[in-house]
């Protein structure tokens, strides 16, 4: 049975950012999701309200029961659990989501960048020690 934990990392990958980003999002611990993940353990309730606060697209009853759908909240009318809610997103929920993606690939592309510029210092060097 997937745990609290699961749904972390399917939300993660779902925004496109690594674990360490998401860490640092939500001002957890550098490595907190991995150790939680790794050793199966629970997330503590200050993590879900820090999720919460700062993705608040995220469906929390989603995260803690895997019941309903990732993103989005589910309204309910009625004691009924039978009842169709309404999934949709909000703008403001879509807009996030939008940009987190753009900031995880701009945190790539940045990246990848960097990387090209130390190859090109590194090829230039071993030219000039010729």
């Amino acid at each position: 049975m997937a745990k609290a934990i699961d749904r972390i990392f399917s939300i993660i990958q779902s925004l496109g950012m690594s674990a360490r980003q998401f860490d640092m999002s939500i001002g957890a611990s550098n490595g907190y999701t991995l150790r939680m993940k790794k050793n199966n353990a629970s997330v503590g309730s200050d993590i879900l309200e820090r999720i919460v606060e700062k993705y608040p697209f995220v469906n929390i009853t989603w995260v803690v029961t895997g019941k309903g759908t990732m993103f989005g909240t589910e309204n309910t009318t009625s004691a009924d659990s039978s009842v169709n809610h309404d999934k949709r997103l909000t703008y403001n929920e879509v807009e996030a989501i939008i940009e987190q993606k753009i900031k995880a690939h701009q945190e790539r592309e940045l990246s990848n960048l960097m990387d090209q510029i130390k190859n090109e210092i590194n090829t230039t060097k071993r030219k000039i020690s010729e």
